[in-house]
């Protein structure tokens, strides 16, 4: 902690100087957080602010599904509003996964912007699915999700991504083969956040929709984001949670005060809300 004394004019004064203490950057104590993995970055350099074990592969849970809705948005001429048609393989899916659900009816008609809203807050593995179907290449449910895995991939490489793997569009992974360390998905949110519309779902607390149900008539879908900080941590501005028994709690998050954003990946922690909490707070010190 630095001194700055601040002088006065004038005799009466001058023998009662203003004393204002100045925190310095050096004078800001790392946090302690139970995590197993984490990084914390400047969003605007990207220049890290607090690591521990940050280069370490580690499961990564429904945080998948940051890449997937990524990759759809990278989708050259993408129409936010294409219509797509919920297929009981969703439902069946889950069902068989234990996945976690936002519901989705067989036949209703949904947007890709919709499906976002779906997949990024309650964290739909139904409505990752169905982006995955829908935008990868080939004549078979299968062929297609497994063209849009090697697409999650493709995009990793292009980010620097050089120590993360997927094998599934959500992170239900039978294989064991879908990973990432903090480090790296810090690098993908960096890169996800800059998009407007993935800002806009992600920082969405709640939100209810409308699709046009199987049989002609009007569903109404509410979802709630299972991101505990939006709405208790100002500036907070999402990201994705995740859970599994392999990964244990996951948390990606990012804040924004002033003109400063931090990013950062919390992986395996029981405590990943006050530990964000706490990294925000230090980041912001610093």
């Amino acid at each position: 902690m630095s001194l700055a004394v601040v002088g006065t004019t004038g005799a009466a004064l001058a023998a009662v100087p203003v004393v204002t203490l100045a925190l310095t950057a050096a004078a800001v104590k790392p946090p302690s957080v139970s995590a197993k993995g984490v990084y914390l970055a400047d969003g605007e350099s990207g220049s890290q602010l607090f690591g521990k074990a940050a280069d370490i592969k580690r499961p990564m849970a429904s945080t998948t599904k940051v890449m997937t809705v990524a990759v759809v948005l990278d989708t050259p001429r993408l129409n936010l509003n294409r219509t797509v048609t919920v297929k009981q393989a969703y439902r069946d899916y889950v069902v068989a996964q234990h996945g976690s659900t936002a519901d989705l009816r067989t036949g209703d008609k949904l947007s890709v912007r919709q499906l976002f809203y779906a997949a990024l807050l309650p964290s739909g593995s139904d409505a990752a699915y169905a982006l995955a179907d829908t935008f990868g290449s080939g004549s078979t449910v299968s062929a297609r999700t497994k063209s849009f895995i090697a697409k999650m991939n493709q995009k990793a490489a292009s980010l620097g991504m050089t120590k993360s793997r997927f094998d599934s569009f959500d992170g239900l992974s039978t294989a064991g083969n879908n990973y990432t360390t903090p480090k790296d998905l810090t690098k993908l949110a960096a890169y996800a956040v800059k998009n407007a519309t993935f800002r806009t779902v992600v920082k969405t607390k709640e939100t209810t929709q409308t699709a046009i149900a199987s049989n002609g008539r009007t569903r109404t879908y509410t979802w709630y984001n299972s991101n505990k900080l939006l709405g208790s941590y100002k500036g907070i501005i999402g990201i994705k949670t995740g859970t599994a028994t392999a990964s244990g709690p996951c948390l990606v998050f990012a804040a924004t005060r002033g003109d400063r954003t931090l990013i950062g990946t919390i992986l395996n922690d029981a405590k990943r809300y006050p530990d964000a909490v706490k990294l925000l707070d230090y980041g912001f010190k610093s």
